[in-house]
C-alpha cells in the first residue's frame, strides 16, 4: 500500500481492487464500532455502483452490529420500473441492505408521483438522522452522487434535489456485461434525484472508493485541480475526516 495526502484528504493506493476493498471495509468496520461505543445508533449513506462491489462484499464479512445502523443511499434514477436492476436502491438491496439486519433502511423513490415531495421527504429523514459516515464513489467526470459538474453547487441550499445527467455520466452507466448497468445509452435515464454536495460533505466521516482504469483521469483531477464545482470531487480535499481508497489502475496518472 502507498499513501499520500492532498489537502486534508488521505489517499491510500492498493495493488488490486480486492486489496483496496478489503482495506476500506476494515477501516469502515472499525469506525462504525468506534462510533457505536459513543452512540446508540449511527447513520450511513451508501453509494451504489460497480466500483463499490469489492468494498461491500468485504464489509459483509465484518462483525458489525448492523441493527444499530440506519442506512440511506445517495442518489436514484427517475422513472425506471421499480424492479429494474439498475435502480440504486435495488443494487444496494441485492448486495448489502438485504443481507444484513439494519436498524432502518431508507430508500429514495425515483418513481414518486411528486418528485419535489420525495426530495422533501428524504431531506426530512436526513435531518432526523444526521449522517455519521458516507461511503461514496467518484464518477468519471468527478461527479459525487449525481452532482455532475454542470449542477454541482458547493453552497447548495438544498439537501436533496432533482438533476439532469450529463452525457459522460450517462455513458459511464453503460456496460452490457454488468446486469446492474444499461446495455445502451438510450436506456439511461436523463434525470435523477441526488443528495447535494453539502449534504454529502456534512458527514462526519467520508470514505471514497474509486478503483479501475476508467477512473484514472477522475482521480488525477480530484487530487490536482483547483477545488471547484467543475470537478465536484475536489471538495473532499477540504473534509476533515476523509480517506480516498484507490487501486494502481485508478492511480495510474499520479506521480
Amino acid at each position: 500500500m502507498r499513501e499520500l495526502k492532498k489537502g486534508n484528504l488521505a489517499v491510500w493506493i492498493f495493488e488490486t481492487r480486492a486489496a483496496m476493498g478489503a482495506a476500506a471495509a476494515a477501516i469502515a468496520a472499525y469506525k462504525i464500532a468506534e462510533l457505536l461505543e459513543q452512540k446508540e445508533f449511527i447513520n450511513i449513506v451508501f453509494a451504489a455502483a460497480p466500483s463499490q462491489n469489492e468494498f461491500l462484499a468485504s464489509l459483509l464479512e465484518k462483525e458489525v452490529d448492523w441493527k444499530r445502523v440506519n442506512a440511506f443511499h445517495m442518489d436514484e434514477y427517475v422513472g425506471l420500473n421499480s424492479e429494474a436492476p439498475q435502480l440504486f436502491g435495488n443494487f444496494l438491496k441485492e448486495r448489502f441492505f438485504g443481507k444484513v439486519e439494519l436498524g432502518n433502511t431508507f430508500y429514495l423513490n425515483g418513481s414518486a408521483l411528486d418528485l419535489d415531495q420525495e426530495c422533501k421527504r428524504y431531506t426530512e429523514l436526513l435531518e432526523k438522522y444526521p449522517t455519521d459516515i458516507v461511503f461514496l464513489g467518484i464518477g468519471e467526470n468527478t461527479h459525487v452522487a449525481f452532482n455532475d459538474p454542470h449542477v454541482a453547487d458547493f453552497n447548495d441550499p438544498l439537501t436533496v434535489k432533482i438533476v439532469d445527467l450529463d452525457e459522460k455520466n450517462r455513458r459511464q452507466q453503460v456496460d452490457p456485461d454488468d446486469p446492474s448497468c444499461f446495455n445502451h445509452i438510450e436506456e439511461v435515464p436523463t434525470h435523477a434525484i441526488t443528495l447535494t454536495v453539502p449534504a454529502l460533505f456534512k458527514a462526519d466521516h467520508a470514505y471514497a472508493i474509486a478503483p479501475g482504469e476508467r477512473k484514472a483521469d477522475a482521480i488525477y483531477h480530484t487530487l490536482n485541480e483547483e477545488i471547484q464545482e467543475n470537478y465536484p470531487s475536489t471538495i473532499f480535499r477540504k473534509h476533515s475526516n476523509a480517506v480516498l481508497f484507490i487501486d494502481e489502475k485508478s492511480a495510474a496518472r499520479l506521480a
